[in-house]
Parts: structure tokens; C-alpha cells; sequence
């Protein structure tokens, strides 16, 4: 099946700036993300689609020989990412960059990794998923990530040879240049050899252990402490906490994915917070004073005037949603709806027709106006 145009895709013009195409490229990876979409094959379709996309056109020089050849551009061998190009072929970084890198330190962008112009043998950066409740958002968490990712193995510790003294010889793929070229399309592409992974060198007595590599397959509990004021799609950089490097190289990186789950009772907006409270239609006409929750557990006083209207809103000062490094909070806005009742007793039902028949004409403002527009409408008509 022939590939959909990448601005299509991505739902943008040709002339998109590069801002439209990451704030168009972030909705939709955040709509088909697969964590979102359990067992959906059409939307990991779909993510990969749109990743291939982004890749492409988020670059200068790729987006300029698309614009000109086409998928055409990137036909052609092997390579990692849309037509074989690697992640050192001045890609930028993720999307997903955000106030969580100055927090962890590094540049999500200039990460390096297998290659993107790192240390040879550097290890793979890991990504992992957490959702927390939106109370451990407003206050901050603690949590423990098993994390399947390559440690240092403990037999050669690290050297990937046997009983820990490496003897080495030039790379058979690479003939020790630690990188490898090939052709793609209209471009020579240099990447990071898979054999000897960028060191130019493999072991001649490997470590029975792990083959070589200086590394084994085992999984590990991580904490990770999540701030206060986080939301929903921020990233954590856990530097170092990647997989292990090859034979003693620099670990790659953890990228904690935070998610938030939907509360029952508040919906967040940025640093504020919103509550829906239904009134009774008397708690409404006569006014009076109401309690309801804030996010960290207490109770606010309302007080409710007379008269109040269906989506009136009310504003707390400070009793917000918590600012991320910071000791201020938002504000919370209740916001009323008023309620009819749907069964009435013989008495209320009574006492409501003694009430409509008494307020006709009274203390109805906005109803009283919008029949007299009615009648003078109908009245010009004729009618």
C-alpha cells in the first residue's frame, strides 16, 4: 500500500511552521499513544505512522528533500527510522521536551545514543510509562518502576571478557573504524556499526556470561520521585538509568512518561481546578452557604447568593492545583448548576403552583424579557 503524504498525515499544510507541525504531531501522538489504546492494532498503526512522519519533516534537511522528492527521497538499504535514517542524522529532540529536563539535567535533544554521535557503545535510553491519581499530582509521589533494561554483567564486570582481562581485535564488520556507510536514496549515510557497537574493537575471549557484550538481560526496581504540580504527558529524565553500555561504555537514559487519571470530582486545568456542584432550584433561589472538597482533602465554604444562576462560578483564591517548583497554587472555581426536581409530592407540587402563579411577572428577568421579544415578534406578524 502506497504511504499517505506526511503532511497529511500529520494534518498540516505544506507551509507549516515548525511549531504547527510539533503542536500537530504531540495531539496526535497523545491520541494514539499505544499505552491509550490497548489492543487497538489500528492505532499502533497509526502512532507509527505519524512518528514516521515527525521524523522526517521535523528536520530541515530531510523535510527539504521530501518537499522536493517525496517519499522518493528516502527509498533505498537499511537504517533505523523513515527510509533509514538515524538518529544522528541531525535529528531533533522530542516533543515532548519540558520543564522535567532542567529538573534532571541534559538535553533531550543532544542525548546521542546508538547513533547520534554518543560514546561508542553507549547504551540504549529506555521509556516507561506510569499513571498516578490526580491527589498524587497535586502533592507529589513516590514510585517503584520494574524496569527490563541490560546491567553491567557482574562475571567480567563490564569488560566483556573472561575473568575480567580483555583481549582485543579490529572490528571484521567496521575493520575498526567503529562506523559503517550506506547508501540512502539521494544521500551517503554513516551509522554506528552494529556489530562492534561504535568501539571498533570486539573481545577475542569473550566473557561466557554475556557473550561479550559486558552486559546481561535483568530486570530492576527503580524509584522515581514525581513532583508536585505534574501533569498529564510530562516526561522524567532519569540520566544513567538506561540500559548499561557496551563493555564498560556510558548507560543510556530512563524517559518516565507521566500519566494522569481522570478524578470523579475535579477536572484540572493548567494550575486551577474546577468543581461542578448541582444545587437543589431552592438552594438556588434562596441562597445560602454550601461546603465542598478541595484537592488536598480539606473543605471550602461557599456561600451561595440568592438568585444564583445556572453556570454561575464562584472563585477560591489559592486553593488551586500545586505550581511545579514552586510554594504557590492556583485557584479553585466551583462552578453551579441547578437542579429540577423530577418527582414531586401532592404538597410540592402545591406549593410550586401557588409559587408560579404568584411570580409571574416577577423576579425572572431574562425569562420575563425573552417573551415579551416573543410577543412583540408575534404581534408584528400579525398573529
Amino acid at each position: 500500500m502506497a504511504k499517505r503524504d506526511y503532511y497529511e498525515v500529520l494534518g498540516t499544510s505544506r507551509d507549516a511552521s515548525d511549531e504547527d507541525l510539533k503542536k500537530a504531531y504531540r495531539k496526535l501522538a497523545m491520541k494514539y499513544h499505544p499505552d491509550r489504546n490497548q489492543g487497538d492494532a489500528t492505532a499502533e498503526v497509526r502512532f507509527k505512522e505519524i512518528n514516521e512522519a515527525y521524523e522526517v519533516l521535523k528536520d530541515g534537511e530531510k523535510r527539504a528533500a521530501y518537499d522536493r522528492y517525496g517519499h522518493a527521497a528516502f527509498e533505498g538499504g537499511g537504517g533505523g527510522g523513515p527510509g533509514g535514517f538515524g538518529g544522528g542524522f541531525g535529528s531533533g529532540g522530542s516533543p515532548f521536551e519540558d520543564i522535567f529536563e532542567q529538573m534532571f539535567g541534559g538535553n533531550f535533544g543532544g542525548r546521542g545514543g546508538r547513533g547520534g554521535g554518543a560514546a561508542a557503545g553507549r547504551g540504549a535510553d529506555l521509556r516507561m510509562t506510569v499513571e498516578i491519581e490526580l491527589e498524587e499530582a497535586f502533592s507529589g509521589v513516590k514510585k517503584t518502576l520494574r524496569v527490563p533494561s541490560s546491567v553491567t554483567c557482574e562475571a567480567c564486570e563490564g569488560s566483556g571478557a573472561e575473568g575480567g582481562k580483555a583481549q582485543t581485535q579490529n572490528c571484521a564488520t567496521c575493520k575498526g573504524a567503529g562506523k559503517v556507510r550506506a547508501q540512502q536514496g539521494f544521500f551517503l549515510i554513516e551509522r554506528t556499526c552494529p556489530t562492534c557497537g561504535g568501539q571498533g574493537q570486539t573481545v577475542k575471549n569473550p566473557c561466557k556470561v554475556c557473550q561479550g557484550a559486558g552486559r546481561v538481560q535483568r530486570d530492576r526496581n527503580l524509584n522515581v520521585s514525581i513532583p508536585a504540580g505534574v501533569e498529564d504527558g510530562n516526561r522524567i529524565r532519569l540520566s544513567g538509568e538506561g540500559e548499561a553500555g557496551l563493555r564498560g561504555a556510558p548507560a543510556g537514559d530512563l524517559y518516565v512518561d507521566v500519566g494522569v487519571k481522570p478524578h470523579p470530582i475535579f477536572q484540572r486545568d493548567g494550575n486551577n481546578i474546577f468543581v461542578r456542584v448541582p444545587l437543589r432550584m431552592t438552594q438556588a433561589a434562596l441562597g445560602g452557604n454550601i461546603e465542598v472538597p478541595s484537592i488536598d482533602g480539606g473543605r471550602a465554604r461557599v456561600s451561595i447568593p440568592q438568585g444564583t444562576q445556572a453556570g454561575d462560578q464562584f472563585r477560591l483564591r489559592g486553593k488551586g492545583f500545586s505550581v511545579l517548583r514552586s510554594a504557590a497554587r492556583g485557584d479553585m472555581y466551583v462552578q453551579v448548576s441547578v437542579e429540577t426536581p423530577q418527582s414531586l409530592s401532592p404538597r410540592q407540587r402545591e406549593l410550586l403552583e401557588q409559587f408560579e402563579a404568584e411570580a409571574e411577572g416577577q423576579g425572572s428577568p431574562e425569562s420575563d424579557g425573552f417573551f415579551a421579544k416573543v410577543k412583540e415578534f408575534w404581534d408584528g406578524l400579525g398573529r
